[in-house]
């Protein structure tokens, strides 16, 4: 007896998760998916656990074996400024055309989110990308570039008290864009034309 009102409520939680993912199925095809919506909490939770149950826990608590110096910073700001601020910004704000229209858009490295990632796991993801977003895997599988992504790591720390003058620097270090490199040889072609005066 007991079985069968067991088996009468199993039955019924079926029937209730069916409904309402039919439901769920229902409203999904008449609204469609956009990258513009910010990713559910729930998304976001799966994504981020799914995140640190990728990297190996021998990666988790390495440290960043490149010394912190002035040199290794320069060498990462022109790194970022040339690879990773199309989608990042020079400042980490992720407040790029790519960046906002990603999904899930590019974080804010500035904030906690990031910063309290381990030095292993920031590493980790600049080498190896992360799956279902826009970040790619930079890393040489070999490892022929690993100190050139332990920079970029004390340049995401450093991220949070960039100065001006910094940022100033990577503006000239930033990828031009056929569109800004056709606009740039109009104007020069404009310069240089000689002037008609009547």
């Amino acid at each position: 007896m007991r079985w069968h009102t067991t088996g009468k409520i199993l039955t019924a939680a079926i029937v209730v998760v069916l409904i309402a993912g039919a439901a769920a199925m229902a409203l999904l095809m008449q609204r469609g998916l956009s990258a513009r919506e910010e990713p559910t909490l729930t998304e976001a939770i799966v994504a981020r656990t799914i995140r640190h149950f990728g990297i190996p826990l021998s990666i988790r608590g390495a440290r960043n074996p490149v010394p912190l110096t002035d040199e290794a910073l320069a060498d990462a700001r022109a790194h970022w400024a040339d690879h990773c601020a199309t989608c990042h910004g020079n400042d980490g704000s992720g407040q790029t055309e790519i960046g906002r229209n990603l999904y899930p858009k590019a974080p804010d490295m500035r904030t906690e989110r990031t910063q309290d990632l381990t030095d292993g796991e920031l590493f980790w993801i600049i080498k190896n990308g992360v799956r279902l977003t826009g970040m790619p895997a930079w890393g040489d599988p070999a490892g022929h570039d690993d100190a050139d992504n332990w920079k970029l790591v004390h340049f995401i720390r450093h991220l949070p008290k960039i100065t001006p003058r910094e940022l100033e620097e990577m503006k000239s270090m930033n990828p031009i864009s056929p569109m800004e490199m056709q606009e740039e040889k109009q104007e020069e072609e404009f310069l240089e034309a000689p002037q008609h005066h009547h």
